[in-house]
């Protein structure tokens, strides 16, 4: 493994899910207690946009990681977590049928209570990405 897949490794963040929402997965972020707390603070009752941005990070050898970066618009948060392709991509497969994005917390039921909510804007850049995400892990099979 090079030292660059290593620290990209290191960097995973490994609470990602799905839970069923009216027949539909739809895609959940595990966040720790005190993380949430803190978002959930800032937000709660205020007219907010997300913006939801999905960082591609391949080697061409069928490793492909996704730097997720939300921008809340109120709070001043922005929050960055990197996903391993390889190992959730029903994540992904998820996040561009629903279009939909669900933070929670270690604590919660999810799709009972504690979950927020987020509607992509643009569900197109959900389906590229998870394009370019396939392809990149196709590379892998070609090996």
């Amino acid at each position: 493994m090079s030292d660059e897949l290593k620290k990209l490794s290191e960097q995973v963040h490994d609470g990602v899910t799905t839970f069923d929402f009216d027949g539909k997965d739809i895609p959940c972020i595990i966040l720790d207690e005190r993380k949430y707390d803190e978002i959930i603070s800032k937000v709660a009752g205020k007219s907010l946009a997300i913006n939801t941005d999905l960082n591609i990070l391949q080697d061409g050898l069928g490793h492909v990681f996704v730097e997720i970066v939300l921008t809340f618009s109120q709070g001043g948060i922005v929050e960055k977590l990197l996903i391993n392709a390889n190992k959730d991509l029903f994540f992904f497969q998820s996040l561009a049928k629903t279009s939909m994005l669900a933070l929670s917390s270690p604590k919660s039921h999810y799709g009972k209570d504690n979950v927020f909510m987020i509607q992509l804007p643009r569900p197109e850049k959900a389906e590229t990405a998870l394009e370019i995400i396939e392809h990149g892990l196709e590379q892998n099979n070609q090996r």
